[in-house]
């Protein structure tokens, strides 16, 4: 097998794939891209048993045999990389070796049976719609936060994407917080469809997927196929029921306060170089003077404490929160100023944009205070 290939589409391929191929796994094929040359084409493949890449590369490429093989993801990207020449030839040896050949050096490395690299399995298709893919990174953008952890809590660790007529909503939670995106619909759908999403392929899809293009989505009973450009990305889908969420985002609040978002962000950075030390507990305190104060002590250190101008409504008060969780709902609000909600201090304290009523979409994110 000999094939002659461009290095800038080869590089952009395997740095693709690599986003679905697993290092330190049990399996140690998981760990390997698959390389298939066809007709006219250079098909590269990553599986991780939970999430596969497929890559096409049909320009730049001169396949003189047709022929499938595996070789180390982490190495082929870390050599094509380093390659500065224009072209890269491939030939597959008899002896298991696979020569790599550029203008001035030759690599000779070893190369895996492709018949024991996973197949994809075969997609049989049920339902198809499309979304831009401006849309679709702003809404995993938005909710993929708050998912929890795969290796800690992975029955939470997914997102849950539901369509209708009218809206589509993007919700996730850990049980600590909760965040949904909902838009006037940004789908051409044909009926109304609800799925769970693992967290772990919604956040690379977010990582490859291009500016503004079209996005076609299609769905099985428990899998799912993004395509896109010379693109294809199949996941499992989560089998369960996503709890009515809606139900625990608050409907009334007592104290309503208005802040500048960045001013807060960098106070709570600089409280969290403290809170650290604590679990990042941190204490609000409201006051109807419109000054919120920021504090947190860790015995072995000192204590902080920060001042903030607001606008404040109702009634003095004082809430326990995680820091960070706060900070990163604020990250993935684009606005210039932000809301804080919330009842009494041991009720979910509700986030929201200012100007998103101006917009075609609603973010709500609520943070469960800490019981201090």
């Amino acid at each position: 097998m000999n094939f002659e290939i461009d290095t800038k589409s080869l590089k952009e391929g395997i740095d693709i794939v690599n986003h679905a191929s697993w290092s330190g796994t049990m399996t140690p094929i998981l760990e390997n891209i698959m390389i298939n040359s066809q007709y006219k084409k250079v098909v590269l493949t990553s599986n991780n048993l939970e999430m596969a890449i497929e890559y096409i590369i049909n320009e730049w490429v001169d396949v003189k045999s047709e022929w499938s093989f595996t070789v180390s993801s982490r190495f082929i990207s870390s050599f094509v990389s380093l390659v500065s020449e224009d072209k890269i030839n491939l030939e597959l040896l008899s002896s298991a070796n696979l020569w790599l050949k550029t203008q001035w050096s030759e690599t000779k490395i070893k190369w895996i049976e492709a018949s024991k690299f996973p197949l994809i399995p075969v997609f049989k298709q049920e339902y198809s719609f499309s979304m831009n893919s401006a849309d679709l990174k702003k809404a995993i953008e938005k909710t993929i936060f708050s998912t929890a952890q795969w290796n800690i809590r992975p029955t939470l660790a997914w997102i849950y994407l539901s369509i209708n007529e009218s809206e589509t909503i993007f919700a996730s939670t850990d049980s600590f917080r909760l965040s949904e995106y909902k838009t006037k619909n940004i789908t051409n759908i044909t009926k109304p469809i609800s799925i769970i999403i693992p967290s772990k392929t919604a956040l690379e899809l977010s990582r490859i997927l291009p500016e503004n293009i079209n996005v076609e989505l299609f769905i099985s009973d428990n899998q799912i196929l993004f395509i896109f450009w010379n693109i294809k990305l199949f996941s499992r889908l989560l089998n369960g029921h996503f709890p009515d969420h809606r139900v625990f985002f608050p409907k009334s609040y007592s104290t309503k306060w208005v802040i500048q978002r960045t001013e807060l962000i960098q106070a709570l950075k600089r409280i969290n170089l403290i809170s650290k030390e604590n679990n990042f507990n941190t204490r609000m305190e409201f006051d109807s003077e419109n000054w919120i104060e920021l504090s947190t002590w860790d015995t072995e250190i000192w204590a902080w404490r920060i001042s903030l101008p607001a606008s404040i409504e109702w009634e003095n008060s004082m809430i326990w929160l995680n820091s960070t969780y706060l900070i990163e709902a604020l990250n993935v609000i684009k606005d210039d100023y932000v809301s804080l909600d919330f009842e009494t201090s041991l009720s979910p304290i509700m986030l929201r944009w200012i100007t998103e009523k101006e917009s075609n979409f609603e973010y709500k994110h609520i943070i469960m205070p800490l019981k201090i």
